[in-house]
């Protein structure tokens, strides 16, 4: 039931956005050139899949958890889509796809060992990542492994059509504060 709602909102997300997502990528190819950003992570039962994103970072930025990466890479323009969350629209593609979820646990990176472990010793792997989630709603974010995992699987046992949408309607109101980058 949840991947029609899936289906349907990533479609006409994508179509409806059409124009806001054609802005941001002209802007964005004067703030960093390169304005989409990909990036190899763990999907549904830890196979890869290529995320996509808009860049918000400088091209040379490191590939690492953006809890790991120097707050000086964002850039003017990726700063404010971080805030808006508008960075994230371009994984509606990663949805329509069926890569991810709108809601289900974000994806992470191979080479964050201790997250894969915890999440596969919970069985978070069973679901396909999300957009946003219990875990983002509550600004837990990568840099704390353990706690992560836990509220991932806690929020896949408790997944129901109402908790669904109330992530994505918390989300949109602007609750949780998207990844953290930390100051250096």
């Amino acid at each position: 039931m949840l991947r029609i709602f899936d289906f349907l909102f990533s479609l006409f997300g994508l179509i409806l956005g059409g124009p806001a997502l054609l802005v941001i990528y002209v802007i964005g190819l004067f703030d960093t050139g390169s304005p989409i950003f990909r990036q190899e992570r763990v999907g549904r039962d830890q196979k890869p899949f290529t995320l996509v994103k808009f860049r918000t970072m400088r091209p040379d930025t490191a590939s690492v958890a953006s809890h790991l990466a120097d707050a000086s890479a964002i850039t003017p323009l990726g700063a404010f889509l971080r805030r808006t969350k508008l960075d994230e629209l371009p994984q509606l593609w990663n949805v329509l796809k069926g890569e991810m979820s709108l809601v289900g646990p974000r994806p992470c990176l191979f080479n964050q060992a201790e997250l894969i472990n915890e999440r596969a010793s919970r069985e978070v792997f069973s679901a396909r990542p999300g957009i946003t989630g219990l875990a983002q709603v509550n600004n837990i974010d990568m840099s704390t492994p353990k706690l992560l995992a836990e509220t991932d699987a806690r929020m896949l046992q408790e997944m129901t059509v109402s908790a669904y949408f109330k992530y994505i309607f918390m989300t949109v109101g602007g609750k949780g504060a998207g990844d953290v980058v930390k100051a250096k």
